[in-house]
């Protein structure tokens, strides 16, 4: 597996290795051991260009995901999952406004991410929704279990 991790934000700084080792345990969590993920730390006023540019959603949002749409064999096994993009003000005021960890919340988006990344949509119906934010819990606890 590999991870790619860019930051574009000044809001505040971010400890890359545990972000990193955060981003594994998910990769092998959800079946995706042998995949390259990459991503991208924003700020509100980015997501707002990226999320208007590609939803076409004059909003904000908390992260965006990106599929590779070229089936990509980088190396032996190893494909190319697709981008996540976190804006990192939202994921603290979200993380603020649950009592909850900013890293908790930087997790929580980023199964989220590797969720739709691998075929989950909770936008097609009620349904799915449901079934996307069990499989995210069950992810989170197990995340959780393995610090």
């Amino acid at each position: 597996m590999k991870v790619l991790i860019k930051n574009q934000q000044r809001h505040r700084p971010l400890d890359k290795t545990k972000i990193l080792n955060a981003a594994g345990n998910i990769l092998s969590l959800t079946n995706q051991s042998m995949a390259e993920l990459s991503i991208l730390f924003v700020g509100d006023k980015k997501m707002l260009e990226l999320n208007s540019a590609y939803r076409g959603k004059n909003k904000t949002t908390d992260v965006l995901s990106f599929e590779a749409h070229i089936p990509v064999e980088i190396k032996e096994g190893l494909h190319i999952l697709g981008d996540i993009v976190i804006s990192v003000p939202r994921a603290e005021s979200q993380a603020k406004s649950a009592h909850i960890e900013f890293y908790d919340e930087l997790c929580r988006l980023l199964i989220h991410g590797v969720l739709h990344l691998s075929g989950y949509d909770h936008e097609v119906s009620p349904y799915m929704a449901r079934k996307m934010k069990k499989k995210e819990q069950e992810i989170f606890n197990a995340l959780k279990k393995m610090d």
